[in-house]
């Protein structure tokens, strides 16, 4: 009776301990600000993952496939992600709380679970509506419930990271649609700016009822790029990190600075990137890819904390893991694999040319992919970007180094390949 007594007594300690250190934090000190998991100091080396076999788009979902099919694509792609020295993954709502832990269990990988929050449209008393109106009542019961479901299903989930809500849903605002292109500007300024005014007090006030449920995972949210940055610093007071979509090429440009200047909050690369393939010659031009990444990489590194420049920054999600075969058309050409740019960036000088798109959304994979076979699932073949990140994530800002120039020192001896040749070195 005792010793079944002190295995009792055993277990409950051990439960109790367990949950007393899983806990994700954000840590403020003189050096600035960074994320703690079990109070250990983490860099977010991230990836935005997903898994769309060719010939699928957004109404495919590996988690509605036969278990061992799940468990095949996670063990070869996880495996590469580990390789990689990726840690954590971005992944939307929709993966089972089972998945997310046998990824953390196996791999050592934490996923960063995100809720869109009606960027995409939603459905309301059964009609879908295609723009979110945040001011509304019924949309904000529904988002409000659905964010608070999520948390309660999710908070003890081992290997959970952090809730991320939106996905750009300031361009939502004034862009229908889940289709990447150069935004539309439609609307009267005073009419998008007032509904930007109900979309970040939800944020705030969807942040505020998760932590009621749950005070050991932090919240983000996801902008795209820094509009309304002085909105959010006023109007999300109780999120605890600001999560940004930032596509200006090789620099970052004044993005940590800014985000310190006026929000005060640790920032989070939700997505960053290139696509792969140079517009001009209409070919694969992986190591253009490879040197954005790898300059990506080196401001990240150089603003954490306690390197010297702003030490605000927690890490990013590179986007992204594979090529998305389905994201020019959506529904048309899903086996093709576009040529066609559907929008413009002048950061991007490798192919860029004013007054012409050279973004091309079917590319930005840091891996290309195979065809489908008659499981349903593909190999990946990585690119050159993959074997630079390999390199760059083999360095720890808050162990390797002191100062910019440490970080600089060590990205410098990184070597990206000119366009001749096909795989990458390292000094």
């Amino acid at each position: 009776m005792r010793k079944i007594f002190f295995i009792l007594l055993f277990w409950a300690f051990s439960a109790a301990i367990y949950s007393q250190t899983y806990k994700v934090t954000i840590d403020k000190s003189a050096s600035g600000l960074k994320l703690k998991v079990n109070g250990k100091d983490f860099i977010v080396n991230g990836m935005n993952w997903d898994y769309y076999p060719i010939g699928t788009n957004y109404t495919y979902s590996i988690w509605d496939q036969p278990e061992h099919i799940i468990q095949a694509a996670l063990d070869a792609e996880m495996t590469l992600l580990k390789d990689m020295g990726v840690n954590s993954i971005r992944v939307y709502t929709g993966i089972p709380k089972k998945w997310i832990e046998y990824i953390y269990t196996h791999y050592g990988i934490y996923t960063m679970l995100n809720h869109t929050f009606g960027r995409y449209g939603l459905t309301l008393n059964g009609t879908w509506i295609a723009n979110t109106e945040y001011a509304d009542a019924t949309t904000r019961d529904l988002l409000l419930n659905e964010v608070k479901q999520l948390t309660s299903d999710h908070k003890d989930t081992k290997g959970l990271l952090l809730f991320l809500l939106g996905n750009e849903n300031n361009y939502g605002l004034v862009w229908e649609g889940a289709e990447t292109e150069n935004i539309p500007v439609k609307e009267k300024k005073s009419t998008v700016r007032n509904r930007a005014i109900a979309l970040y007090k939800l944020f705030n006030e969807a942040a505020l009822a998760m932590k009621t449920i749950d005070n050991s995972h932090p919240i983000a949210l996801c902008n795209g790029d820094l509009q309304y940055l002085n909105l959010i610093g006023s109007e999300c007071p109780d999120v605890d990190i600001f999560g940004a979509n930032v596509y200006r090429g090789k620099s970052f440009g004044d993005v940590f600075e800014k985000v310190k200047k006026k929000y005060n909050k640790p920032i989070l690369l939700t997505e960053f990137g290139s696509d792969a393939l140079n517009v001009f010659t209409n070919l694969e031009d992986q190591n253009a890819q490879a040197a954005i990444l790898k300059e990506n990489w080196k401001e990240i590194y150089e603003n954490v904390a306690g390197v010297g420049k702003n030490g605000n920054c927690l890490g990013g999600f590179t986007f992204q893991f594979s090529d998305g075969w389905w994201k020019y058309g959506q529904t048309k050409n899903i086996d093709i694999h576009d040529l066609n740019a559907s929008w413009a960036n002048g950061g991007y000088s490798f192919d860029f040319e004013k007054g012409k798109n050279n973004m091309n959304e079917e590319w930005f994979g840091i891996c290309a992919k195979e065809p489908t076979d008659a499981k349903g699932m593909y190999r990946l073949q990585p690119r050159s970007a993959y074997y630079i990140l390999q390199k760059v994530h083999q360095i720890n800002p808050f162990n390797n180094t002191k100062s910019v120039n440490e970080i600089r020192y060590l990205f410098d001896k990184i070597i990206t390949l000119d366009n001749s040749q096909n795989d990458v070195k390292s000094n």
